[in-house]
């Protein structure tokens, strides 16, 4: 190093320059000359290295390293060569001022974790980027994850730093922190819970990305959006967004109803309440008559037929030939335990469609007919009096 500043000195002193300014101005050069080096690096990366491994990447068939070697994260990489150029150089030019130098060399330090860090910030987006094309991760809640790997990286870049600045031992500074863990562990615990409740969903595959849920303690009831170390992003179906922490969704209970999606049916479970007042046998005219209109199958009967049975059977066969109706899945009506409300008779289906306004337009077409349908068998829906009915024939009754 000093001997490149006398070659540099004794150049000066030959084109003339005052002796009094030789020092000064061999600083100047040589830290000109610095500089321009690491310009001429970054150039050289940026220029020759980055297309040509570009160039290489989309030869190949795999996406993944398209992403890997995209602009953002070369340019990010590119910025380690400046600092990584001066902490290699600077003595030459500060090698007579140590006090100096060293303050300058834990700058450029500070400087490369700082852009290392951001380096791995893009590196952890663009996998996420290459996870979420992927067939089978597309749909892991791996955000949360990869959260946690950049706060890990940001922890360590911290003490790095500030063992670079007091001038100790990382392993110094860490053993302090061990005493401190539990003070970290209460800073950080909703970092730590979510980590394990995200690392608990992507295992056990309790929630992707896309799911219908619905949690009535937090008032959620749509699609998940997003997936994060410390919060769980749905949006409704009245376009509000619900956050839920990550560990509520591992400790308490929630409804998913992928498996509705993937099942190709969603559940038609509703019920009918026939007044039993009017449940009774047919006549043998009634069931003929029933028979001619399509109702029932056969107007020959070794016993009396009940009109609630009738009807149960009716609505079997119009559910197991509707065409919207899936004919796979199960199909079933059933006549419940009776209540003060009248018989419930349940329609347990599922629909082909899975859209909710399909469904429900399915839905509300079979129950229209089933209602349509309860005078022909002589049956008819429990409803309860309003007050004001109660109150008129109670004034009837007393008159």
């Amino acid at each position: 190093m000093e001997d490149l500043n006398t070659l540099v000195a004794e150049w000066l002193a030959g084109t003339g320059w005052s002796e009094s300014w030789i020092a000064l101005t061999t600083k100047i050069i040589i830290i000109l000359g610095i500089l321009l080096v690491a310009f001429a690096v970054t150039a050289v990366f940026r220029r020759l290295v980055i297309p040509a491994l570009q160039r290489i990447s989309a030869r190949t068939k795999a996406t993944w390293d398209d992403h890997l070697f995209s602009d953002r994260v070369m340019h990010g990489a590119a910025r380690l060569t400046p600092p990584i150029v001066w902490y290699a150089l600077l003595r030459a030019a500060f090698y007579d001022m140590p006090v100096l130098l060293d303050v300058l060399h834990k700058g450029c330090l500070i400087y490369l974790i700082v852009v290392f860090l951001q380096l791995v910030s893009v590196f952890l987006d663009t996998l996420y980027d290459i996870s979420s094309r992927h067939e089978t991760l597309r749909n892991r809640p791996l955000k949360g994850v990869y959260q946690m790997i950049k706060l890990l990286a940001i922890c360590v870049g911290v003490i790095l730093i500030v063992s670079i600045l007091i001038g100790q031992n990382a392993t110094t500074i860490l053993a302090g922190l061990g005493a401190s863990a539990a003070i970290i562990m209460l800073i950080f615990r909703d970092s730590i819970l979510g980590l394990v409740a995200g690392v608990q969903l992507s295992a056990n595959d309790m929630l992707r990305p896309g799911d219908w849920i619905t949690m009535t303690k937090y008032g959620a009831d749509g699609y998940v959006t997003e997936v994060t170390l410390t919060t769980v992003k749905v949006q409704n179906f009245d376009k509000t967004i619900t956050t839920i922490p990550p560990y509520a969704l591992v400790s308490d209970s929630f409804q998913n109803w992928r498996g509705m999606w993937e099942s190709g049916g969603r559940r038609i479970k509703r019920s009918l309440q026939i007044d039993a007042n009017t449940v009774r046998p047919l006549t043998a005219g009634e069931l003929a008559g029933l028979c001619r209109k399509g109702l029932a199958e056969s107007a020959e009967a070794e016993q009396p037929v009940v009109n609630l049975y009738a009807l149960r059977e009716y609505a079997a066969r119009y559910i197991k030939h509707h065409p919207d109706i899936h004919p796979e899945l199960m199909q079933m009506v059933r006549a419940l335990q009776p209540t003060s409300e009248g018989i419930p008779v349940e329609v347990y289906c599922f629909t082909r469609d899975t859209n909710w306004v399909a469904y429900e337009a399915v839905q509300g077409a079979v129950f229209d007919h089933l209602l349509s349908v309860l005078p022909e068998f002589g049956l008819r829906c429990y409803q309860r009096s309003s007050d004001r009915n109660q109150c008129v024939e109670t004034d009837l009754k007393q008159e």
